[in-house]
């Protein structure tokens, strides 16, 4: 109680070095250099839709990569998911229930190390594992600067993070309003997340989801360990939904394969359409603009009004 209570009362200020997103509608709630015992302080960019009141509930979206959802001047590509305009507009039309968004910043140089799956990952040999540390990108950086903790990540999010969420803003707390979202290794973390705490995770969308970890598929032992995982952690799909999607250029071409594999042992064990989507978007390539195109279509799905 006493750490809730310090954070509420040092975190909702933005210090000199923190941008604030700019949105087109609603608002934003930086929270700078949230502090963890898990995992590297980061920035939290909780967005509050229009008219947001302290008397209402609201379900909670959590969302990896929280930098690129709302303000493309933030990033290196001036590209952004349009976040707030695309769930302040579904809002509007009550086409879905009243939410906010969290909005979690990677670590940076660590971030394939803080989101890769780390059960499927203990499950690869030494010699496995160390193929994947010692693999490079295109620039000859390697992709994980660390060992891998994502583990640590999700604590982060769960024990830490969820609980000042929820004591500070107006929020369900259950996980029939609790989902998780990202792209890329956000969308394997949200995977994962969502494998490891059925219990607090309702939902999850993964766009463009980075099965292979690295940018190649060939020899690559990790996207047979996450499907050899997978089958004995589902969650029970009489209470969870799943989203998945992915493109057809750039870097989105390495998923159909493992994408058809996860598809076929979800439906194995009880999901059908009325829990479970996986799309193939084609002509669509790896980019917050493609994800940002099609991002009411997951957001429908997971947090869509009945009629």
């Amino acid at each position: 109680m006493k750490y809730l209570i310090a954070l509420i009362a040092g975190f909702i200020a933005c210090k000199s070095n923190s941008q604030v997103p700019k949105v087109s509608t609603g608002s934003i709630k930086l929270i700078t250099q949230f502090k963890s015992n898990y995992v590297a302080s980061r920035d939290i960019a909780v967005w509050l839709p229009e008219n947001y009141s302290p008397s209402k509930k609201y379900a909670v979206l959590y969302m990896n990569d929280g930098k690129s959802l709302f303000d493309s001047t933030l990033m290196w590509n001036k590209q952004e998911w349009g976040v707030d305009e695309v769930l302040g507009r579904l809002m509007a039309t009550h086409q879905i229930r009243d939410c906010i968004v969290v909005g979690i910043y990677n670590s940076g140089a660590t971030r394939h190390s803080e989101y890769c799956p780390q059960k499927p990952f203990e499950m690869l040999k030494p010699a496995e594992q160390d193929s994947m540390y010692t693999a490079r990108r295109k620039d000859h950086s390697i992709f994980f600067a660390t060992k891998v903790f994502s583990d640590k990540y999700l604590k982060f999010t769960v024990e830490e993070l969820k609980p000042f969420i929820d004591s500070s803003f107006s929020t369900y707390t259950d996980a029939a309003n609790t989902f998780i979202a990202g792209s890329s290794m956000g969308g394997l973390n949200s995977w994962y997340a969502i494998t490891e705490y059925p219990e607090v995770f309702g939902g999850a969308a993964c766009l463009s989801i980075h099965w292979t970890g690295i940018y190649s598929d060939i020899d690559n032992p990790l996207p047979v360990a996450e499907l050899e995982y997978l089958r004995t952690h589902i969650p029970m799909p009489e209470n969870h939904k799943l989203y998945f999607d992915y493109g057809t250029e750039t870097l989105d071409t390495l998923y159909k394969s493992y994408q058809v594999d996860a598809d076929y042992i979800y439906k194995l064990t009880g999901y059908n359409e009325t829990n479970y989507f996986s799309k193939e978007f084609v002509g669509a390539d790896h980019s917050e603009n493609a994800w940002r195109s099609r991002l009411d279509i997951p957001m429908l799905f997971l947090l869509g009004n009945k009629k």
